[in-house]
Order: structure tokens, then C-alpha cells, then sequence
């Protein structure tokens, strides 16, 4: 896998030597002798990946490293020296570098770090392309999701927007019903009338009346002055009734009257107010069931469910956790000013496991936390509850429970695979000495 890579060096034959052999392995390859000139021509067409000396004239290159990832650009650095310990080595890896290589450089190594950076960064633009072509084959911009149940959902609100009927959206809670009925609204010729929403759970049926209504002046106590309602001011826009199967019996005959009449009274009210409005209604529940208990209209529901479109449960659509994943890593990574750009596999795969009892809203507020909590680039296991940490341990399917001497084994097995086997950087980020790292190598078998 090729691509275009920017190599740093103040020494020319160094930087002629790894850039050289580069070109052979197919990469499309830049040399720079300084930060400032890679910096500036990094502005005008980003690289995939960068080898960066750590020591250069004017900028070093931490200091080139930090505003690399501080400009959120996607480019992946490498960081070569043949200065510093490892001290400045987790300290670059901890401003986003992809891996640390000493010198003298060996090519065998610096390839393999090479492929390993252009496939990670191959992914990512892969993901940014793939958003970027739902976007713009749906129109749906607030809504994410590849899989086919999605992509059926997202047909359905392109056929119905421009028509006018009125439609009902069934799903759990936390699937995204307010996103449908404001897509819905976006691309339809009410676009640029209100949208106005309102929750029709948890109210009295006065309250109901009075903001859906209005009421004029003098109506009841303490009415000092005629309140437009929100029927009313939708005019020429969309109404939003979320929760249509928590109203009261009572209110859904006077919203059934509106609905046939387009037509209100306001509270206390003598003359009747036409309406224009096209009114979308969501519930968590399934009012089918709901009719057939004696709990909601019938002649209402038909009313209400023109087109109906029910989202799935995040559980039934599980290739759809990444894309949204790293779709709230950079709504929170932007809203938080963190560099959070990417999660490691072991954390995603955690998600990926996770059943999300509170779809896609749950998963948003685990992402918001892990990147509140997150100290690099990319938000790890840690930075996930612990209640999920302990559930996808407690639930690998097929796999037995894990002795701490077991967990240990391959917790430092996947330390040094990080770090190329670099058993002084292992140390070190395990907190042990290395003697007795040596001594665990030996005592598990990874020597």
C-alpha cells in the first residue's frame, strides 16, 4: 500500500537514504532539511506520513509533532533520532506520534513501521470518504450509518420529504427519531419555515392544550395576555410531536380534529385559525399494540401514520459502530479543543461487543466521556467505563476466565508489539525494571 510520505532530516545523506528506498517500495516521497519548510508545504497538500528527525535546525522535532496534530491534520509521524532516551519517547508518543525509531535506522524496521502508518492512515480516509459520500448521496448530514437497514431508512425520508404527508417514526428510545423528523424537515419545501418540537409526555391536558393551542387573553386565571401556540407558529413548517404515545386520551381527540380540519381554537378562543403545517409524530412504543389495548386512537394512529418508518436498536446494526464512533470523536474532540482523533482496536472492539441498550444516544455519552478522560490521541480500553471493561471481559464468547497470570502474559505481549519490541520503552511503560521485565520474558515465553 503506497503513499505520500515527507521525510525530515538535516542530514542530506540520511534523508537521501530512507527517502530513496522509500520511492523503491512504490511511495510517492518529499524531503525537507527543516520543520519550517515541511510545515509550510504540509499547509498546501497534506502528507499521509511523516519521518521526522528529532533533532533539527530552528524547530525540533516534538515541536513540529505537536502543531502537526494541533493543525488536526491526519498525518502520522514517526519520530528518528539518535538523541534523547525514553523519556522523550513517551513523551512523543503521548503528542500523537504512531511509533519512536532510534538510529543508526534499520530499513527492515522503518518499512515495516511504514506499512503498518499507511494502513492506518488508508483507513482513515476511507472513513472520512465514506461519510463524506453518504452525505452527499442521502443529504442527511446529522445522520450516520452505512448499513443496509440505514441506507433503507435514508431512501425512505429522500422519497417522502418533498410530499407533504404526514409520518410516524417508531424506535427505542435513543435511535435517533428527532434526527429523522429534523432530515425530514431539511429536505422538504418547508425548509425554511419553522421546525417546532414539542414532548407530549409528563403534562396535564390544560398544559397540553395551552402550548400547543395557545389561549387568548383572559381565558383563565393569570392568562394576562393572548399566547400564540406552537401549532400556530409552525405555520408553514413542521411540527415535531415527540412521545405522541405518552398524550392523554382526551388530547388525542382534540389533535385528531386539528389534523382533519387544519384548524385550531385557542383556548378561550372564538374564531377558528387556519393551519399550514405538516406534523411528524415519534414514540418509543408501538402503537399498533397500543390501539389494539384500548390505549391510543385508531383513527388517530392512521392519521399520524401516513408513512411510518421504524429505526433500528444500534444492537441490529452493529457495522454501523465505527462510523459513529469516530463520528462523536470529532464532535467532542472539536467541542473539547483535544486532539482525540482515533480508538485503539481493543476499545472498539468492546463496543463492537456491547449490546447498547441505549442505542446510539448511549453511545454518544461513552465517546463524550472517553474523550473528556483521554490523555492522547486515542481514546483506550481505560478511558471506557469500567461496567462495560468488566461486561466484555465477563462475556468473551468462547473464551474461558483468564488467570492474572494469563491476563499479565499478554497484557506485556501487547506492550512490546506496540513497541516494536523495544524493551527499554516496554519498561518503562510498564513500570517495572527492566531486569524484571528480562525475567518475565523468560517466564512466559516471549523472549
Amino acid at each position: 500500500m503506497s503513499c505520500r510520505i515527507a521525510v525530515i532530516d538535516d542530514e542530506a545523506v540520511a534523508r537521501k537514504r530512507l527517502g530513496d528506498a522509500l520511492t523503491r517500495d512504490g511511495h510517492e516521497v518529499e524531503g525537507f532539511a527543516d520543520a519550517e519548510t515541511f510545515l509550510a508545504r504540509a499547509a498546501e497538500a497534506p502528507f499521509d506520513l511523516a519521518l521526522l528527525d528529532m533533532v533539527l535546525p530552528g524547530l525540533s522535532g516534538l515541536e513540529a509533532l505537536a502543531r502537526v496534530k494541533a493543525s488536526g491534520a491526519d498525518t502520522e509521524i514517526i519520530l528518528v533520532t539518535g538523541h534523547g532516551g525514553l523519556d522523550t519517547a513517551i513523551e512523543a508518543i503521548k503528542l500523537g506520534a504512531f511509533h519512536y525509531v532510534p538510529k543508526p535506522v534499520k530499513l527492515a524496521e522503518v518499512r515495516s513501521l511504514v506499512g503498518r502508518a499507511c494502513e492506518k492512515a488508508a483507513l482513515g480516509r476511507e472513513n472520512r470518504e465514506l461519510r463524506r459520500a453518504l452525505r452527499e448521496e442521502t443529504g442527511l448530514e446529522s445522520m450516520i450509518g452505512a448499513s443496509a437497514s440505514m441506507r433503507e431508512v435514508f431512501e425512505l425520508i429522500r422519497k417522502i420529504a418533498p410530499v407533504g404527508c404526514n409520518v410516524l417514526v417508531q424506535g427505542a428510545s435513543g435511535t435517533g427519531k428527532a434526527l429523522v423528523a429534523r432530515a425530514i424537515h431539511r429536505l422538504s419545501p418547508r425548509k425554511d419555515q419553522p421546525f417546532v418540537s414539542f414532548n407530549c409526555g409528563g403534562f396535564t391536558e390544560e398544559l397540553i392544550s395551552s402550548e400547543l393551542f395557545g389561549y387568548e387573553k383572559g381565558a383563565f386565571t393569570g392568562a394576562m395576555a393572548t399566547r400564540i401556540g406552537l401549532l400556530e407558529s409552525a405555520g408553514g413548517g413542521t411540527v415535531f410531536l415527540d412521545e405522541i404515545g405518552e398524550m392523554p386520551m382526551s388530547m388525542q381527540v382534540k389533535l385528531l380534529h386539528v389534523i382533519q380540519e387544519r384548524r385550531i381554537l385557542r383556548v378561550g378562543g372564538t374564531r377558528p385559525i387556519d393551519l399550514d403545517i405538516r406534523v411528524i409524530a415519534a414514540t418509543n412504543r408501538d402503537l399498533k399494540q397500543e390501539v389494539a389495548k384500548g390505549l391510543f386512537r385508531e383513527d388517530l394512529y392512521y392519521r399520524l401514520n401516513v408513512v411510518g418508518i421504524t429505526l433500528p436498536r444500534l444492537a441490529e446494526r452493529r457495522e454501523d459502530i465505527p462510523l459513529l464512533t469516530r463520528h462523536f470523536l470529532d464532535k467532542y474532540g472539536l467541542l473539547f479543543h483535544k486532539n482525540v482523533r482515533d480508538i485503539r482496536p481493543q476499545a472498539l472492539q468492546i463496543l463492537m461487543n456491547y449490546d447498547f441498550p441505549g442505542n446510539v444516544r448511549e453511545l454518544e455519552n461513552i465517546v463524550e466521556r472517553a474523550v473528556a478522560l483521554c490523555e492522547g490521541e486515542a481514546v483506550t480500553v481505560a478511558d471506557l467505563p469500567q461496567d462495560l471493561r468488566q461486561m466484555d471481559f465477563d462475556s468473551v464468547e468462547g473464551e474461558r476466565m483468564q488467570s492474572l497470570e494469563e491476563m499479565e502474559r499478554r497484557h506485556i505481549a501487547r506492550v512490546l508489539e506496540r513497541t516494536g519490541r523495544n524493551k527499554g520503552l516496554a519498561a518503562q511503560i510498564l513500570d517495572i525494571p527492566r531486569t524484571t521485565l528480562w525475567r518475565k520474558l523468560k517466564q512466559f515465553k516471549l523472549d
